[in-house]
């Protein structure tokens, strides 16, 4: 884009060179002008701007956006109407896309694809609990930054999870997305939930380690029609160097049913980060085909600590939840027992058969009384807010018994329970839940002091997310933190917010030098200084032109607020004088007149024949009652006695 033919909307932001083009927008570098700051500016199509349904939802995304502020996304500061199109201004991330760095350097080591990944969805999980379901969660939409951060960019066709506006964009039957990364229930239009975002994510980490997404077909109908019918191939039969574990969690995500998929964004994130720090995760082993007909491997440690053998089969997955069944024990040989004597052996059968005849009268006796405790299936409420998932349990008459344990799961959510999920057991016998207390505090440090940018840096490595508000502070220097809410050594949360008071300065600006500039001049030159209130009033000046500024009140470089009231006292010219009454006086009587009055006398001789009028002032030159400048020169004319017949006047 040359220098001049440069576009800038808002008369704010000057849009450089094109970064990318969507399905709705294209991507241009700009920079804020009065923030001085390079931005990324999304400007929609202008054929699409007078689309209605277009527009709607393009102001959506940023009104929805706008609220999701968060280390893991892409920040919005601004949109807005400008050229006969829309526009939204976003924060501008320096680095690439998850896409360009799968193209140009391929498939991911386990640990880097679960770390972006465990990023991303800690972006979707705090999009979910303000509302919002991405439903376009792929490669593009992440970017990396040079420091190998991770954010998720475009909210284009996200929507509010609580919408129920008259013009419904997120109606069951619209299907949005990108086919490759779609769920089956987006595939099917049907309506979506957070879940979604975890299938689409689930697909992303299976590229990640792999090399390529689970699906691909010749269109966007053949793709969407895998991601329904079809099941994946297990990650370890492409490679199966790849960790059990991260195989496990990847084809979680992956069900078909949403049910069977991770709870919510967070319950991912947290099995990403047990896979990481080598602990048990959550995601129990997939029954899948094993990688050589008639082997049985072993897999890593599932939800409860027991290995589990994957054993030969049918290609496929179980028509049932898609999980396999595994022993609650894990097998162990008996040891040999000692040999005993025929004495001690006879002895033992004995006492057996009379201790079976007496539990076969016991149970006689009973059996019009007792019947065998009914089994149910204990349902799953991992994931589930404790009351929730207790009013279930006792709806089935068990026994609910609850412990509290520290996660980074949102307090009061179900983390584990015992028996788990699918399990028969006896109605009335117990159940243990484990209950989130939430994550472990946090210390807030002391960031009074530094600058903005080190203590937000400060923070948002601990977890916190960051409110930065301006305040004047004449004692601090610009950018300075100046106070903290909460105050350092509180113990809160993580993801809790700190407010951060941030120095703009004293407030006060210095009063411009505008003398002897025209008026508009003058009153343009403080405008652009930031001053608001310009009034003005007229002086006589005998040194300043007529419409210039003579000075200011108060005076160039006295230092005010912008609103305060600024005066341009603008000269008039010289002062105006009339020239007084002296025909008829005396020459020295007629210049006390004129130098009382601020003006210079100029006197010529007239001759006169009236010896009367000798030394008397005749006439002057103007005449009195002119009105002339302060200061000017009259001239006077005084009368000389010559007799004889009268001359002639020279003037």
């Amino acid at each position: 884009m040359s220098q001049q033919n440069q576009v800038i909307f808002n008369g704010r932001y000057e849009l450089h060179r094109r970064l990318g083009r969507g399905g709705m927008a294209e991507v241009y570098l700009a920079r804020d002008q009065l923030l001085d700051r390079p931005v990324a500016v999304k400007v929609l199509f202008p054929a699409l701007a007078t689309d209605a349904g277009f527009v709607e939802r393009f102001r959506r995304e940023a009104q929805a956006a706008a609220n999701l502020q968060h280390p893991n996304i892409v920040s919005v500061f601004d949109w807005g109407e400008a050229n006969g199109t829309y526009f939204i201004v976003m924060e501008y991330v320096e680095g690439q896309t998850l896409a360009e760095t799968l193209r140009d350097e391929g498939r991911l080591h386990p640990d880097r694809a679960a770390e972006i990944a465990a990023d991303i969805a800690a972006a979707l999980g705090f999009a979910h609990r303000n509302g919002v379901v991405h439903r376009d969660v792929k490669p593009g939409n992440v970017l990396l930054t040079r420091d190998g951060g991770v954010k998720v960019a475009d909210f284009g066709i996200a929507r509010a999870i609580s919408d129920s506006s008259d013009q419904n964009l997120t109606k069951t039957g619209s299907v949005m997305g990108t086919a490759t990364y779609f769920s089956p229930e987006q595939a099917r239009g049907a309506a979506v939930d957070p879940r979604s975002d975890l299938y689409s994510l689930g697909v992303v980490l299976y590229e990640m380690i792999t090399g390529s997404p689970p699906f691909s077909g010749d269109s966007a109908v053949a793709i969407a029609y895998k991601h329904v019918q079809e099941n994946p191939t297990p990650p370890r039969r492409i490679d199966p160097s790849l960790p059990e574990t991260l195989e496990a969690i990847t084809l979680k995500t992956l069900a078909k049913n949403p049910a069977n998929r991770y709870p919510s964004a967070q319950d991912m994130r947290a099995d990403l980060r047990r896979y990481l720090d080598g602990a048990r995760i959550m995601a129990e082993p997939v029954l899948a085909p094993p990688l050589d007909p008639g082997a049985t491997s072993v897999i890593a440690p599932t939800q409860y600590g027991q290995e589990t053998a994957l054993v030969s089969g049918p290609v496929g997955y179980p028509p049932t939840n898609g999980y396999g069944e595994y022993d609650e024990y894990p097998y162990e040989p008996e040891e040999e027992q000692p040999k005993r004597s025929k004495w001690f052996l006879a002895a033992l059968i004995l006492l057996l058969l009379l201790l079976a005849g007496l539990l076969y009268l016991l149970a006689s006796n009973l059996s019009g009384n007792d019947t065998q405790a009914e089994q149910v299936t204990v349902p799953n409420v991992v994931g589930k807010p404790v009351d929730q998932a207790k009013a279930e349990l006792e709806q089935l008459e068990f026994e609910v018994i609850t412990t509290a344990e520290a996660s980074e799961q949102p307090p009061n959510q179900v983390i584990t329970q015992d028996p788990p999920a699918t399990t028969k057991a006896d109605k009335g016998s117990k159940v243990t839940l484990t209950v989130s207390s939430g994550p472990e505090p946090v210390e807030v440090p002391n960031v009074v002091g530094q600058s903005q940018t080190d203590a937000s840096r400060a923070l948002t490595e601990l977890g916190f997310l960051v409110n930065a508000v301006p305040v004047e502070d004449a004692d601090a220097d610009e950018g300075t933190v100046v106070s903290q809410d909460p105050p350092a050594g509180q113990q809160i949360a993580k993801g809790s917010q700190v407010t951060i008071n941030v120095s703009s300065g004293s407030g006060l600006i210095p009063v411009t030098d505008v003398t002897n500039q025209s008026e508009n001049t003058a009153r343009s030159n403080l405008q652009r200084a930031g001053f608001t209130n310009i009034q003005s009033r007229q002086e006589a000046s005998d040194e300043i032109a007529a419409g210039n500024v003579i000075r200011t009140d108060p005076a160039a470089g006295t230092q005010i607020r912008a609103g305060d009231p600024i005066a341009l006292i603008v000269s008039s010219g010289a002062q105006q004088v009339q020239v007084p009454q002296v025909q008829g006086l005396t020459e020295q009587n007629a210049r006390t007149a004129l130098q009382n009055a601020g003006l210079e006398a100029n006197v010529q001789s007239q001759p006169v024949q009236n010896e009367n009028q000798d030394g008397i002032v005749v006439q002057s030159s103007p005449s009195s009652g002119t009105s002339v400048p302060q200061g000017s020169t009259v001239t006077l004319f005084v009368g000389k006695f010559q007799g004889g017949p009268p001359t002639t006047n020279p003037n």
